[in-house]
């Protein structure tokens, strides 16, 4: 069941079996039904996660009840509200799964005492660092310089097989735009 969490660690650092050990002791496996939440905005529990099976959101609700989906995360990614989970702030999005899913969390907490018994994992997660940051400055650059079409035709591409699971409504509000626009978008492409 681990099987692709050693191998998303190990792409960067190598494990011993006794190290390895010491990861799985520290996560926690959880199910999520379609529409369950991981974590809800304003709360006090945020955990970092790696994604065995489905497909989640990242959104804020807004003044106004509606959402504003900042990112999609799939099998084999890494999740998390970075402010919320190194700073123990409250946290700043939902993260709701889009259909039945997996994940295996770790807390705080836990991450701290792995740093303390396997060092070298400090180096996957400045990586992993490095990599959410450079997502989320692609992603302003995307919203800031790109046309709907552009990013709706991007996301279909880095996605082909997972875009299907997003549904109009949540895409529509990830490219920023109204579902009538989306329709749109689809039918001239």
């Amino acid at each position: 069941m681990y099987k692709n969490l050693r191998l998303s660690i190990e792409r960067k650092i190598p494990l011993t079996d006794e190290e390895w050990n010491l990861v799985v002791e520290k996560v926690k496996f959880i199910k999520l039904k379609k529409n369950e939440f991981l974590q809800i905005q304003d709360s006090n529990s945020s955990y970092e996660g790696f994604i065995l099976k489905g497909t989640f959101k990242t959104y804020i609700l807004n003044d106004n009840g509606t959402e504003s989906v900042i990112f999609f995360s799939f099998e084999n990614e890494w999740i998390c509200d970075l402010e919320s989970f190194y700073h123990q702030k409250p946290t700043t999005y939902n993260i709701k799964a889009i259909e039945d899913s997996e994940i295996l969390v770790i807390s705080k907490a836990n991450k701290a005492l792995l740093f303390e018994q396997v060092p070298k994992l400090i180096q996957f997660h400045i990586l992993m660092v490095e990599r959410a940051n450079i997502a989320i400055q692609q992603r302003l650059i995307d919203v800031l310089n790109k046309t709907s079409k552009q990013r709706y035709l991007e996301f279909i591409a880095r996605y082909s097989h997972k875009a299907e699971k997003i549904n109009n409504r949540n895409l529509s509000s990830y490219l920023g735009v109204s579902h009538e626009f989306l329709s749109k978008i689809k039918r001239s492409c």
